[in-house]
């Protein structure tokens, strides 16, 4: 939750070539305090049923960047293994069928302020954009 002097970070997961949500991707949350700054790690969760993170951690006070690292590829790998085995399950994506293993997202935050950040999924694509 957001105060006067922080932000607060939610986020979920569409999986756009089943319109599904995309349940067990992991998300590991970092925060700095300028530009030049480096990143700090603040920890992490996993999607639940409804593609939610629910209880990523609370930014620390001062943040002015926030990055959200999406591992994929096992959500991709542990559904391609689910998948029948006459479907297609690789185009030219290289030995995983992962084109995308990691969506890292980036971007500023200003104190009071809530920032919810979908990420639309799909083997070959993705897009994000701030939601409410």
């Amino acid at each position: 939750m957001s105060t006067s002097t922080t932000a607060s970070v939610s986020t979920h997961i569409l999986d756009t070539s089943v319109g599904r949500p995309a349940e067990g991707v992991a998300v590991q949350l970092a925060a700095r305090s300028g530009p030049l700054e480096e990143w700090q790690p603040l920890g992490g969760s996993a999607t639940d049923a409804d593609g939610r993170c629910k209880d990523l951690p609370a930014l620390p006070e001062g943040t002015t960047h926030v990055r959200l690292d999406f591992a994929v590829e096992p959500y991709f790998e542990k559904k391609q293994a689910d998948a029948q085995q006459d479907a297609p399950a690789n185009r030219d994506s290289g030995a995983t069928g992962v084109f995308f293993p990691e969506v890292a997202i980036t971007f500023a935050v200003k104190p009071g302020e809530h920032y919810h950040v979908p990420l639309l999924l799909n083997p070959f694509g993705y897009s994000v954009y701030r939601g409410s």
